[in-house]
């Protein structure tokens, strides 16, 4: 009876863990300088965060407990705890600081600075530059491949994508990719990159193995910016600027099928971690965006800032 009653006792506290649990949407906003955090199961905003100077890019660290922000015009990072929701911490980082992504462990961020055509690597614990990193004109963003091998740079103006190898932290081969290279993501095996290129209203297909596009095609929207995949890698959604929605895409032929309007200027995407939901920024509509990846319809719209620009998820304990 006593075991019967400490196994209750040791699921009831596990299960009050859990629904403790909370999923918390960060929404840089360009314009007014601040961040604006969401509750995702409600759509309630939680708080306005004051950070620098033209927030864009956005990160969480692998375990959870910090959230990054690059302040471009502050050339500064702000770094927000996401339970208390207040900036703990305030850092340099280069020029102009746009994308930033963070190595598999979180030990380093890569920070891209877009006025210099580089990649600042900053020591997450000391908060030292470990390296800064030519890469291409315009830097845009950066990811890294979920086997910790690529950091990979996507440069507007250049029209390429460069592969950083991790380990020496050099430039492996710069990939020429259509016009305007703005969003990618890897998928789960680390063997593909999706890029989508703005100004050219296609989505490529890097091969990593190769280091050179295998496909590209049309996204049937206007400006695609963004690129989410699907779980199990069938699908793609993609967001585009000018159209003002998502297009579904079919991953491995890159066939449109599906349209959901969301807004003008749909900007960056973040997919919950059960793929249930995703989110996107919607620029001109001032507000972030919850689309319902089953219905394939937008299940929530949430008043953010001015000109919201990045958005990031944090599974908050």
């Amino acid at each position: 009876m006593r075991v019967m009653v400490a196994v209750l006792m040791a699921i009831a506290v596990l299960g009050a863990g859990e629904a403790r649990a909370e999923l918390r949407v960060f929404v840089t906003n360009e314009k007014s300088d601040d961040v604006t955090v969401v509750a995702a199961a409600t759509g309630s905003v939680l708080k306005t965060i004051p950070v620098g100077k033209r927030p864009r890019g956005v990160a969480v660290t692998p375990d959870g407990k910090r959230v990054y922000v690059s302040n471009s015009n502050s050339d500064t990072l702000s770094i927000i705890d996401p339970v208390g929701l207040t900036v703990v911490a305030t850092l340099p980082a280069g020029r102009d600081p746009e994308g930033l992504t963070f190595n598999r462990d979180g030990t380093l961020l890569y920070v891209v600075n877009e006025n210099d055509s580089s990649v600042t690597v900053l020591d997450v614990g000391g908060g030292r530059v470990v390296k800064t990193i030519e890469v291409g004109t315009e830097p845009e963003t950066a990811v890294a491949s979920p086997d910790g091998k690529w950091v990979v740079v996507s440069n507007e103006t250049s029209n390429d994508v460069h592969v950083i190898e991790t380990a020496t932290h050099t430039v492996l081969k710069k990939i020429p990719v259509p016009k305007n290279p703005r969003g990618m993501r890897f998928t789960a095996d680390s063997q593909r990159l999706f890029v989508a290129s703005e100004q050219a209203h296609v989505v490529s297909i890097v091969d990593m193995a190769t280091l050179a596009v295998v496909k590209s095609a049309p996204t049937g929207g206007s400006r695609p910016v963004d690129i989410a995949l699907s779980r199990d890698g069938r699908r793609a959604w993609v967001s585009h600027g000018n159209s003002g929605d998502v297009r579904v895409l079919d991953a491995s032929t890159l066939e449109p099928q599906a349209t959901i309007p969301v807004g003008p200027r749909a900007w960056w995407t973040a997919l919950t971690p059960d793929g249930s939901r995703l989110w996107v920024t919607v620029g001109r509509a001032g507000e972030v965006v919850a689309i319902d990846t089953t219905a394939g319809t937008v299940a929530a719209r949430v008043r953010a800032g001015t000109l919201p620009w990045g958005v990031a998820i944090v599974d908050v304990p």
